[in-house]
């Protein structure tokens, strides 16, 4: 009875843990906001983004209307100032369910030069300003053959016929639905979750709440006449109508001229649940396009690579009971007539060449793979949404950091395998396991972040950041590395099942290169994940929002399989033609498919981001591509190695060959 009582308590206690410890850690704007009639609303900017160019720029780069107590930064995470993201206050000024109309911002100062060349630039190149309410980007919605298409943002101004307009009228609609104290609960998950929110407005007052479930906008062009501008301030009324027409434009930029802004709001309240207010930004045109592929790839590759594990592993235990069932003298016959992997007997465990970057990059394997799975599966879950901004890259950055004990041991423990249980030179594997993959990712970014500051984008890291990503690395990423490294040296090494001979055997002279098929072998993974690569090409580059996390683990498990699969039947052909050098071979066999990834990217450069322009931008794409198919050759590769290795040492354990 006591244990019991004891064992209730410390589940009651790990619970309030986590109850406390989910409410530090609670992300703004995941939670409802109530606001009542009259409230004000804080709307704000983020950066400039265009699929022209991938570059952000900072929102005020531009003469746009100025906030009146100054430009101010919002707080930001680690990921999304890596993400490019800026966010700042604005001048907009919205009150709760209180339409307004011809609502006057500002006239600039007349534009320089400099500043008409730059707003002509940013016009040609399709930049998109963002705005965001209650953690919400404006929406934006065009007609095109029929079909309604979405964008987050409205573009700076237009080109018609060689003149240059600007979009200095914007009409926002803001969806609201009514708060109700019932609903928070079901939100929550609790009958108790009301109170972990805070109150806002007046708790005695009978007026109803609101929230905020939509944020539209609409831009249009007007010529605003100088005369009536002149004396008006900053939310004044505009003493004439504004008609906001999006399909003309009236507004031209011109060099030595001023420009005025205005807006207005309207509030339209809507049955739109606090729950499925992002369901405007997560739907994609031709979605079941989207699920019908995904579903058909899913079956075809579990389908294939099932054929492919059955006839595998009846050939291989086949061979095995046939060996077997002999008696000694017809298993030495059986081995002068046949040849075949039990004629490499004493030399496929013999070390590969290149030892100790094969066990740096399997650690470094293991270490992205886990973080990957770990990552996607956390998003899956929900806990990385899309209104919470930058939470994914954080969570990557941490997951890596903490699986640097999981490479520092992989490594270590495999150095030591190969050199049958020798520790010596484990702190100088585990110290290259923590700089191998860094190290390569820290110079590609360097090397692009230059490139970034020289065009003043506000993707270029700051310094500050920069020595806080080193902190990071060094103080925590490569000790914990170390300590992994540690607990690999402790461990016991895999004891080989047969002894390796001094003189190596002679490789048969083969028909055609054993590269050949290794590098051909990376085609089955690539058939996995090539349709979904597509999707999530289009969110990195052409701004969309990624959400089937999901359907992504699945495929990433799938992958998984495929490469396992593909490296073990590699590895069986090559031993089966008496080639024992298997242990690089493995590592390519599945780690080829970042070739055909890569190749892919260069496809997608050439026919889908045709509008990607300058030098600069296709330095970055090509970059950040570089990058993403070193990481998935790390992990595929490790994944096709280890199951070889473990695929090797149980065929060789099953049978005693002399």
């Amino acid at each position: 009875m006591g244990s019991l009582l004891s064992l209730k308590v410390s589940i009651l206690l790990v619970v309030l843990v986590i109850c406390q410890l989910s409410q530090g850690f609670y992300l703004p704007g995941s939670y409802p906001h109530k606001y009542e009639v009259g409230d004000p609303l804080t709307v704000k900017v983020n950066s400039l983004t265009s699929i022209d160019t991938e570059m952000p720029f900072s929102y005020y780069s531009l003469p746009f209307c100025q906030p009146k107590d100054g430009i101010k930064d919002s707080a930001e995470n680690l990921g999304e100032l890596l993400m490019g993201d800026r966010i700042e206050n604005s001048p907009y000024r919205f009150k709760m369910y209180t339409n307004e109309t011809q609502i006057f911002l500002c006239q600039t100062k007349p534009l320089s030069g400099e500043e008409f060349k730059l707003l002509k630039k940013r016009i040609d190149e399709m930049y998109q300003a963002n705005v965001i309410l209650d953690n919400l980007p404006a929406i934006r919605y065009t007609k095109k053959d029929g079909y309604m298409l979405r964008w987050t943002g409205y573009p700076v101004g237009a080109k018609v016929d060689e003149g240059y307009y600007i979009f200095n009228h914007l009409k926002f609609t803001v969806l609201v639905h009514k708060f109700e104290e019932s609903n928070v609960a079901r939100v929550m998950g609790t009958g108790d979750a009301a109170e972990m929110i805070p109150p806002e407005g007046n708790q005695g007052s009978a007026a109803p709440g609101y929230m905020v479930v939509g944020f539209e906008v609409v831009p249009c062009s007007f010529q605003h006449k100088p005369e009536m501008v002149k004396n008006l301030k900053m939310y004044n009324k505009y003493p004439a109508s504004i008609i906001c027409d999006p399909n003309t434009v009236a507004m031209p930029i011109k060099e030595n001229e001023p420009l005025a802004f205005s807006y207005e709001v309207s509030f339209v309240e809507k049955d739109i649940k606090w729950p499925s207010r992002w369901d405007a930004y997560l739907k994609m045109e031709g979605a079941k396009v989207h699920w019908f592929s995904i579903l058909n790839s899913l079956m075809v590759i579990t389908f294939l690579a099932g054929i492919v594990l059955v006839i595998f592993l009846r050939t291989v235990r086949r061979d095995l009971t046939r060996y077997e069932e002999l008696d000694k003298e017809a298993q030495a016959q059986m081995n002068e007539e046949l040849s075949g992997w039990k004629l490499v007997v004493a030399d496929v465990f013999r070390a590969p060449s290149n030892p100790a970057l094969l066990c740096v990059m399997v650690g470094n394997g293991v270490q992205i793979l886990g973080m990957a799975v770990v990552t996607i599966l956390f998003a899956a879950l929900g806990f990385m949404s899309p209104a919470s901004r930058g939470t994914l890259i954080s969570g990557m950055l941490f997951f890596y950091m903490v699986l640097g004990i999981a490479a520092g041991y992989v490594a270590v423990r495999l150095w030591r395998t190969i050199f049958c249980g020798d520790h010596k030179g484990w702190i100088g594997v585990s110290w290259k396991v923590s700089c191998f993959f860094p190290g390569i990712s820290f110079l590609i970014f360097t090397f692009l972040n230059f490139l970034l500051w020289g065009s003043h984008s506000t993707g270029a890291i700051p310094f500050s950041l920069f020595v806080i990503l080193i902190l990071l690395w060094f103080c925590i990423s490569v000790p914990l590395t170390l300590v992994g490294g540690y607990f690999g040296a402790k461990a016991p090494h895999i004891e080989y099942p047969v002894r390796t001979n001094q003189i190596p055997r002679e490789i048969p002279q083969q028909k055609y290169p054993s590269w050949l098929l290794v590098l051909g072998a990376g085609t089955l993974p690539f058939g996995t994940l090539f349709i979904e690569l597509f999707f999530i090409m289009s969110s990195l580059w052409m701004g969309r929002v990624y959400y089937v996390f999901g359907f992504l683990f699945v495929v990433l498990m799938l992958l998984v399989v495929v490469c396992a699969e593909v490296s073990l039947v590699l590895t069986y052909m090559h031993l089966c033609v008496e080639d024992w050098k298997w242990w690089w071979k493995s590592f390519f066999a599945s780690g080829s498919v970042a070739i055909y990834i890569f190749l892919y990217s260069i496809n997608y450069l050439i026919f889908d981001l045709k509008s990607l322009s300058g030098p600069v931008s296709a330095t970055l794409y090509l970059g950040y591509s570089l990058f993403m198919v070193l990481a998935i050759m790390l992990a595929t590769g490790t994944v096709g190695f280890l199951s070889s290795f473990w695929f090797v040492h149980y065929l060789f354990s099953s049978v005693k060959l002399d």
